[in-house]
């Protein structure tokens, strides 16, 4: 009788070796483990993603801890902040020095130099020698020029026939005056000019970076800053990264170059004594967090808006920041802060931490952060998405769970 090689027809099929079965239940085992598992993994995950490894906190907790502390204090950017923003004014010149306008007119100081000049109304008169005259510049046959005098501590210059004369803190007017005055009666009809060629005193300082020093003398018109500056051959750095400080004894004020250009009230005039301090300070801001570059980035323009430096930063990584979550930090003054509703101590802070922050998701936001303005120093930082610490604890679940349930495969294949 011959025996069919293969099950007969009616054979119970429930008593068939199936040499793949195993394979099969061990990988229902092994969906059936993740998905028992997954819900309990998921909460863990959003609840205890702190350990995580992230480039930063997350919008929600770095709100929840600066109103747990109080301080800094988050303003929500809108309209009415980026106007009070754009309206604040930066340091002025003219409010710092508004007492002080025209220079006084030049005052005879220690340590200039004179020149005095005395004519007579006919011959046979006092100065009719050669002694201490400049015969050379005589300027008529009773002109007499005496030699150049440096006014020396005393403040008393020395005047033939006329004795020691105090000319310090006179013009050159009163002090020619008080000359003729001395010879009067002592020579005929005298007529004197007195000129000052040299004067430490009446003049400024300039020093700095990229800008050639010296000692400036000023008119008696009066001189601006920007004469002072055209004086010693202009600023060799762009105007943007260039700083004037003005000291004056003690009270001192600074200001971009490119605000006193475009603002001819700033361009004040300079007093005797001033000193002009041009500083090359390159402006920049820092970026953090979720974005295309983390660095300090830069402005190398003259204004800078948040939007502008958003996109300096190469904008927001798709896939790991949160456009709801992007916050600057600065410090402003108090008296800015107060009128942002931003708590201000009762002692009187100089400046405040103030952390600003843009919703992106909110289309208006993007018109605003066009006209916020950036300032030196500023921190932006872009919050990344809470779903990342989600993925991150899968991908770190996936590397600790694969070899165990991979092993059981094995062990289940194994004859």
């Amino acid at each position: 009788m011959l025996r069919s090689a293969g099950p007969s027809r009616g054979a119970n099929l429930s008593e068939l070796s199936l040499p793949n079965r195993p394979v099969r239940g061990a990988a229902v085992a092994k969906l059936s483990w993740r998905c028992a598992f997954f819900p309990l993994f998921a909460g863990l995950a959003l609840s205890s993603c702190t350990w995580l490894p992230a480039t930063g906190p997350t919008a929600h907790s770095l709100v929840d801890q600066a109103e747990s502390q109080g301080e800094p204090h988050v303003v929500e950017v809108n309209a009415k902040v980026v106007d009070e923003l754009v309206a604040h004014r930066a340091p002025s010149l003219r409010s710092n020095f508004a007492s002080y306008g025209h220079p006084p007119p030049p005052l005879i100081s220690v340590g200039d130099t004179v020149v005095v000049s005395i004519w007579e109304g006919a011959a046979g008169t006092l100065f009719d020698g050669d002694s201490g005259v400049d015969a050379s510049r005589a300027a008529a046959a009773h002109a007499t020029v005496l030699l150049p005098q440096m006014v020396p501590t005393d403040g008393r210059i020395t005047i033939p026939f006329a004795g020691r004369v105090a000319v310090e803190g006179l013009t050159a007017a009163q002090a020619q005056e008080k000359i003729r005055g001395l010879l009067r009666g002592k020579t005929p009809e005298p007529q004197v000019l007195l000129s000052v060629s040299a004067s430490d005193y009446y003049s400024v300082t300039v020093v700095g970076e990229g800008i050639k020093g010296a000692r400036v003398p000023l008119s008696p018109r009066g001189d601006r800053i920007l004469d002072i500056l055209a004086m010693v051959g202009g600023a060799q750095s762009p105007s943007f990264d260039t700083y004037i400080r003005l000291t004056r004894g003690e009270l001192s004020g600074m200001i971009p170059l490119s605000t006193l250009i475009d603002s001819p009230a700033e361009n004040i005039y300079v007093w005797p004594g001033d000193v002009l301090t041009f500083l090359v300070v390159p402006r920049s801001f820092q970026v953090l967090g979720a974005t295309g570059k983390n660095a300090q980035v830069n402005f190398d323009q003259k204004t800078l808006t948040a939007a502008q430096a958003l996109a300096k930063s190469q904008g927001l990584v798709d896939e790991k920041a949160d456009p709801a979550g992007v916050f600057l930090f600065r410090e402003e003054p108090a008296a800015l802060a107060a009128s942002l509703g931003v708590p201000v101590g009762p002692q009187g802070d100089v400046a405040v931490p103030v952390i600003y922050h843009f919703d992106l998701t909110d289309p208006d936001a993007y018109f605003l952060a066009g006209r916020f303005p950036v300032e030196n120093n500023d921190l932006l930082y872009a919050a990344p998405a809470r779903v990342n610490a989600l993925q991150k604890f899968l991908q770190l679940l996936g590397i600790i769970s694969n070899p165990v349930v991979n092993g059981i495969v094995i062990k289940n294949n194994a004859p």
